[in-house]
């Protein structure tokens, strides 16, 4: 449903390291830049961005990931590389029963979620 969006960041080299490892688990990899911009492509577009800006107001941001071990790959890579850890990977089953993510902080203060949809939990509730 949606094309692509843009993340603003403060610190736009440090913010295009942290993002080119922590979203290389779940596919992605720097694929365009334009001065105080860069694209991640993740197979089939460059539908995440990173853009400067002087102000940033954190938001949330979710990534699909293909497995539950990407979900932790994310997670690890994020906090090997400086991130804050906001909730370790697991099963989420207040959001949906298969519902399986990890959630970190990026540099900027941004929620940064990895998350598997777990099709075989859908009948238990647990």
């Amino acid at each position: 449903m949606i094309a692509h969006m843009h993340l603003f960041v403060s610190d736009y080299a440090r913010s295009k390291t942290f993002y080119a490892r922590v979203l290389a688990p779940l596919g992605y990899a720097n694929s365009m830049e334009d001065e105080d911009a860069a694209g991640f492509h993740d197979g089939k577009n460059t539908d995440f961005w990173i853009v400067r800006e002087k102000s940033v107001i954190p938001t949330h941001v979710a990534f699909e990931a293909k497995s539950r071990e990407e979900v932790e790959a994310f997670h690890a890579t994020a906090l090997a590389e400086g991130a804050v850890d906001n909730g370790a990977p697991g099963y989420r089953a207040r959001y949906w029963p298969g519902y399986y993510a990890a959630f970190v902080l990026d540099p900027d203060g941004h929620n940064i979620e990895a998350v598997w949809y777990d099709r075989s939990r859908v009948s238990d509730p647990a």
